[in-house]
């Protein structure tokens, strides 16, 4: 079996073989799906941005590939461009590229029967299938709640976190009423796995667009024709609740038992 490559050595590899430009999330993609890296953290495309744009930061001209946009990057004998040897440049001003100022995580249309709902339940999303998981039981932000396809409740998890607040709504008057939920996440997540804290304070310019976005994933007007800008890189799937699989599996037993008892 093959040495898993460094993160820096995965990314050489994939922008070498691209036909041209690609998005940092594509690479991430294509570092998983041709097995370049087995250990993956719960954030490896924030990963892949920060080790590219380190790269290029501190190699300058030396560095094989470069940014030529937001979150594209290309292989530079590909473009055409003539490498140099490393030169001292100065640290410029990195866009945060991969968490963005107001939402920094969200998940779509979960399932409300893949969690088991004791009072700090496991909210559990993986960034993609192979990464390593994140618990956002203690994530704070906003939430919906569905009836199928359609939104009956928005709610808040500020003084109790999201886990709190989805427990609370499984035992109130919408106990019967929802069977998904969505969520937009505030606290920022570390490639640990961690949640961090929240930012004492925001930008103006910087709240207008996260709420545009989170309003467009939340209703999907027809009219747009994309997804909302700042949420396109941070969407995480959900991932079922062990203890739910376990039940499941003892229910069988006991069935299957039941069945040869005499």
């Amino acid at each position: 079996m093959p040495a898993e490559l460094t993160w820096r050595k995965a990314i050489e590899k994939v922008l070498s073989e691209a036909p041209g430009a690609t998005h940092y999330q594509k690479i991430t993609e294509k570092i998983i799906q041709d097995g370049l890296r087995s250990n993956l953290g719960a954030t490896p495309a924030a990963t892949v941005a920060a080790v590219a744009a380190t790269a290029i930061k501190n190699e300058g001209d030396g560095c094989p590939f470069q940014r030529i946009g937001k979150g594209l990057f290309i292989w530079k004998a590909k473009a055409g461009i003539t490498q140099q040897p490393p030169t001292p440049v100065e640290e410029p001003e990195q866009e945060d590229e991969v968490q963005y100022d107001i939402i920094s995580s969200f998940g779509m249309f979960w399932r409300r029967n893949a969690i088991e709902w004791v009072s700090t339940p496991k909210i559990l999303g993986m960034y993609q299938i192979g990464a390593q998981h994140v618990d956002f039981h203690k994530q704070l932000g906003i939430y919906l709640l569905y009836d199928g396809r359609e939104v009956i409740y928005v709610g808040r998890a500020t003084e109790r976190p999201l886990g709190r607040r989805l427990y609370e709504h499984t035992a109130d008057r919408l106990s019967s009423r929802w069977d998904r939920f969505s969520w937009f996440g505030l606290l920022p997540v570390s490639e640990a796995g961690d949640l961090g804290i929240l930012p004492d304070s925001y930008l103006g310019p910087k709240i207008i667009p996260a709420v545009e976005a989170i309003l467009i994933e939340a209703l999907e007007p027809r009219q747009n024709r994309k997804r909302g800008d700042d949420l396109s890189a941070v969407e995480y799937i959900q991932k079922e609740d062990p203890e739910i699989q376990k039940k499941k599996v003892k229910q069988s037993l006991e069935a299957a038992l039941g069945k040869w008892q005499p």
